[in-house]
């Protein structure tokens, strides 16, 4: 077994290592979740934190870490009546990526439970991690109904499982802490709002830390028990101090002037719900302790805000995390008041830039909403797709993306077996029960009906005598259940001169972003390929990061002539090498266009050639119309006919549009049918 690197040798990375500790002190402020990119000590932190832990008392024999003092009488080992008790150090247990929710819950023996009527129970993951650390590296790309499960526990403090009228209940109180790398995607806002703190954590650019770093590393992997030996010391004070704070917490005193400058904090900054106020007055508390006093000053409050606040102020995906820190200074200045009484904060004018100011992220699109709103007045193109003069005919400058709206729902035909999440219909281990079959593998998911049916022809045969049902291994049968997936929904975007005509180029990219957030909230993968000029590019790899896929496309220039054969085929070849990586995953193809197609011989026919390879190969389609004027030539929809898909225009494309109901992309297999 590896040697971990020490805590306290940890460079820099200060707002990630007073978090960690400060939920070892308090474990009640609710865990951490560490963002950063790859490569900044975020796993080596978390790691290093479980030897600093004070040891804690078990019952010998319990494998659910009863306390002696207070063990639980719902316990499964239990009752526990006067044991023999044992002392282990706290334990981090890891939550791989590809868990199955028998590893995380626990499983039940199915067999027996029927036939002997017995509660044969093998705890999972989470029993395991009881009065210690449960750590989610790469907590973001977690399967969804692992953070369902992960959500409940953390909440209830208990883990349940029921498996056909067999229920097992055993406490599970841990201190949960996930990393993840922003660029792989985004957690669901009911996750982000169970990690009472967050850090943001980046290498640094100062030369002479990361030396420091390096030199560190490399003292480590030479020889591992010296390094360690050589921090014990450090070590050793900050496990006492750790200890120190524990003791010192019960006396630590909230006063009505701090509790009024959270209170007004959460207010200020427009947080959603309770939680946020509570996690602040825990985590000012436990600052308090750590610092070894028995007051909470308002440095205390503002540190708090700064870990407490920043993941809760997203109001939508593409928002970062942060906090305006002048704004914070403010509100804590304003409400400095430690009488209590309400202070000088109701009572004054209110602040122009309060609950809805200087905090908030820009938004993506206009105030107004409109498509025009953004554009700038100079350097619009002409009709057809010129640049103005002054400006390459090439390219042109960005514009902003509309105010995004909801979408229409679109998804593939047919059913799939890709990852869980909220599109297309599939096969899924969660979902309605449609029949039954022989497991392969594990029993996860019992037919009830379906195995009582096979056993019942054998019990004569088998000798039953009793009231129980004689049940063997092959009369046990699987549920099949369909649920949803996600999709790989790889975008085909003109950036052309022509699109840039009539200041399309607003609502065109107002529709895009529209789409990667309803891609966001059903978990699917995005893709995007632009195409201008004389050639196409592949703006953003198939990702789980939709936010990588708005700013890039917020970036994204515009002119030139309409390479549509250029953008097709290179999104074929996208997807011909995602399905390597990712065989089960269907993709759907949504090329954002006004059907035009120049440069080249012959554009129009290559283009239809290029789309017909989709046709062939049964890529489920749509083509968002972006053909605007009196005049249309409806070539956006002769585009969808050549890729077997169907064509929608903007305006029909929001959920609202009167324009139709919510409707399936047209794929090949259903043109046949």
């Amino acid at each position: 077994m590896s040697t971990p690197f020490p805590f306290t040798a940890v460079v820099g990375q200060d707002d990630l290592r007073l978090a960690l500790l400060l939920n070892a002190v308090s474990p009640a402020v609710g865990g951490v979740l560490v963002r950063g990119e790859k490569g900044t000590a975020k796993s080596t932190a978390v790691r290093a934190l479980s030897a600093l832990l004070p040891a804690v008392d078990v019952v010998t024999g319990c494998r659910f870490s009863c306390d002696p003092a207070a063990p639980d009488p719902a316990c499964p080992d239990g009752p526990h009546e006067v044991k023999a008790s044992s002392t282990r150090p706290a334990r981090m247990v890891e939550l791989p990526v590809g868990a199955s929710e028998d590893r995380l819950v626990g499983a039940l023996d199915i067999e027996r439970a029927l036939s002997e009527g017995v509660k044969a129970f093998e705890p999972g993951l989470l029993a395991d991690a009881h009065r210690g650390i449960l750590y989610v590296d790469e907590v973001n790309l977690l399967h969804d109904h692992l953070v369902d499960l992960l959500l409940d526990a953390a909440a209830m403090g208990a883990s349940y499982v029921e498996r056909e009228g067999v229920s097992v209940r055993h406490a599970a109180r841990f201190l949960l802490v996930g990393t993840m790398n922003p660029e792989e995607g985004e957690l669901r806002p009911q996750l982000l709002d169970r990690f009472g703190l967050t850090v943001e954590v980046a290498a640094s650019r100062e030369p002479d830390q990361r030396v420091e770093v390096v030199r560190r590393r490399l003292a480590h992997d030479d020889d591992p028990a010296a390094f360690v030996a050589r921090w014990a010391d450090e070590e050793a004070e900050v496990r006492a101090r750790i200890v120190a704070a524990r003791a010192l917490l019960p006396s630590v005193r909230l006063g009505d002037g701090a509790l009024r400058q959270i209170a007004a904090t959460c207010a200020a900054f427009e947080v959603d719900g309770m939680r946020a106020d509570i996690v602040m007055a825990r985590t000012a508390t436990a600052l308090a302790a750590w610092a070894g006093r028995t007051d909470v000053l308002a440095e205390d409050v503002r540190q708090a805000a700064l870990l407490a606040l920043p993941h809760r102020r997203r109001r939508n995906p593409f928002d970062a995390p942060g906090l305006d820190e002048d704004k914070l200074d403010e509100t804590l200045e304003e409400f400095s008041g430690s009488d209590g009484d309400g202070g000088d904060g109701p009572d004054d004018d209110p602040d122009p830039d309060g609950p809805g100011g200087g905090g908030r992220p820009p938004q993506e699109g206009p105030d107004d909403g409109s498509p025009a709103g953004d554009v700038p007045a100079q350097g619009e193109p002409s009709e057809d797709g010129q640049a103005p003069a002054g400006q390459s005919a090439a390219e042109q400058s960005p514009v902003r993306a509309a105010e995004p709206f909801r979408t229409k729902v679109l998804s593939v035909p047919g059913l799939g077996e890709g990852a869980a999440g909220r599109r297309s219909r599939a096969r899924t281990e969660h979902g309605r029960t449609t029949g039954s079959r022989r497991p392969r593998g594990a029993l996860t998911k019992l037919h009830l009906a379906a195995t009582v049916q096979a056993a019942a022809p054998h019990q004569l045969a088998r000798g039953r005598s009793g009231r129980g049902l004689v049940v063997r291994r092959d009369d046990l049968r699987q549920a099949t259940r369909e649920g949803r997936e996600g999709n790989l929904v790889l975008f085909v975007v003109d950036a052309s001169g022509s699109m840039a005509a009539r200041q399309r180029m607003s609502a065109v990219k107002g529709a895009v972003l529209s789409l990667l957030l309803d891609a966001y909230q059903r978990r699917d993968k995005v893709g995007l390929v632009t195409f201008r000029g004389s050639a196409a590019e592949v703006a953003l790899p198939p990702t789980s990061s939709v936010d990588a896929a708005a700013v890039r496309l917020e970036s994204l220039p515009t002119g030139g002539r309409t390479p549509l054969s250029a953008g097709l085929l290179r999104a074929h070849e996208v997807l011909r090498l995602e399905r390597l990586r990712d065989s089960a995953r269907r993709p759907l193809v949504v090329v954002v266009t006004d059907g035009r197609a120049t440069g080249g011989p012959e554009p129009v026919a290559t283009a239809g050639r290029a789309a017909r390879l989709f046709a062939a190969e049964g890529v489920a389609s749509v083509v968002v119309d972006c053909e605007s004027g009196p005049v249309r030539l409806g070539l956006a929809g002769q585009l969808a006919g050549e890729l077997g898909g169907t064509a929608v225009t903007l305006d029909a494309l929001r959920a609202d549009s009167l324009a139709g109901l919510v409707r399936d992309v047209q794929g090949t297999s259903r043109r046949a049918a």
